[in-house]
């Protein structure tokens, strides 16, 4: 009886419990240091199935996520739960009304990789003008890119065409100045930075740039933002980077009017389904340059971003309202499950 006393007051048992949905890097040795330091335990689960997670849901006080949904369900079973925290900018892999309605903080970390992703960008559209992916091709069956057709493009003098001009977008622009690009910018909003060409709308940026980079977050109004219609307003030797959300893409409609040369090539960090299927056409096309949503991964970046993403998950446990809070909505809400005060 003294024994199943003891366990059930033992401090690893009453510690807040914190749930990690998925982990996309080598160890949550970070994260796992944050949250013991404000006395909270880590739980990684196996494989962030859905069923899975309602069920380690039940006594987490606290929701880390990266990739795996985070649905109304998984919510539901979490009655202790205080916030959910994404590791990473967007939020499209949570359902926040949900969780807002449940009195759940939900955050994200939007600056941990600027760097990493505009570098991504930049080099996506270096890799497009220099024939990156044919070349090496060439030379890695034998030859010697002399059986390649086509040349390569000049930068210098060329159009790049920023949707959205968040943190990433601005961090782009330097470095697209650097080799030489002109940039425009379209942003819902209106409103582009001094010294930042505006286009009026979304159609004339697709006409005028030779290179179009989103940068805008997924949302039920960005969803297939680039669709039939936009790709047709492109200029037929124009590139589509995306580093973004795969969802902002219409896929069928970019592998078709990559078919039909409607327009020249694409740069894709992110990819709608994603990961591809193995048997999906757009993997090994010479005119696509296609990486594994691995824009935002570098040593420093992904530290920062655990530290970061859990150092917002702290926060709510000690009673703080976190940096950066999706639903600010919730922080007056009757439902929200605990308060907080500001920093």
């Amino acid at each position: 009886m003294d024994r199943v006393h003891s366990k059930r007051n033992s401090p690893e048992l009453t510690r807040p419990r914190v749930l990690a949905t998925d982990i996309a890097w080598p160890s949550a040795d970070v994260e796992r240091a944050v949250l013991a330091e404000a006395g909270a335990t880590l739980v990684v689960a196996p494989t962030g199935d859905s069923a899975e997670l309602a069920a380690l849901a039940a006594d987490a006080d606290a929701i880390l996520t990266c990739f795996a949904k985070v649905p109304a369900e998984v919510l539901d079973a979490a009655p202790r739960c205080r916030t959910v925290a994404r590791y990473g900018v967007g939020v499209d892999n949570i359902d926040v009304e949900h969780a807002t309605r449940l009195g759940m903080v939900v955050s994200n970390v939007p600056t941990y990789c600027t760097d990493e992703v505009a570098d991504s960008a930049l080099l996506g559209i270096l890799a497009l003008a220099r024939r990156l992916v044919p070349f090496t091709r060439d030379v890695a069956a034998g030859g010697w890119g002399r059986s390649v057709p086509g040349t390569s493009v000049r930068l210098r003098g060329r159009v790049l065409g920023l949707v959205g001009l968040g943190a990433i977008g601005r961090a782009l622009v330097p470095r697209a100045r650097a080799i030489g690009l002109d940039v425009v910018a379209f942003t819902r909003s209106g409103g582009v930075d001094p010294g930042i060409r505006r286009a009026a709308s979304l159609e004339e940026l697709l006409r005028e740039a030779d290179v179009v980079s989103l940068h805008v977050p997924l949302t039920d109004g960005t969803r297939h933002l680039i669709g039939p219609r936009q790709l047709a307003a492109m200029k037929p030797t124009a590139w589509l980077v995306n580093t973004a959300r795969g969802g902002l893409v219409d896929t069928d409609a970019l592998l078709a009017a990559l078919d039909a040369g409607v327009i020249a090539g694409a740069a894709l960090d992110v990819t709608d389904p994603e990961p591809l299927p193995a048997d999906h056409p757009l993997r090994g096309r010479a005119d696509v340059v296609l990486t594994p949503h691995v824009a935002f991964s570098s040593d420093g970046s992904l530290a920062e971003l655990a530290r970061k993403a859990a150092g917002n998950v702290v926060d709510v446990l000690q009673g703080r309202i976190p940096r950066t809070v999706v639903n600010p909505d919730v922080l007056t809400s009757a439902a929200l499950r605990s308060p907080l005060a500001a920093r």
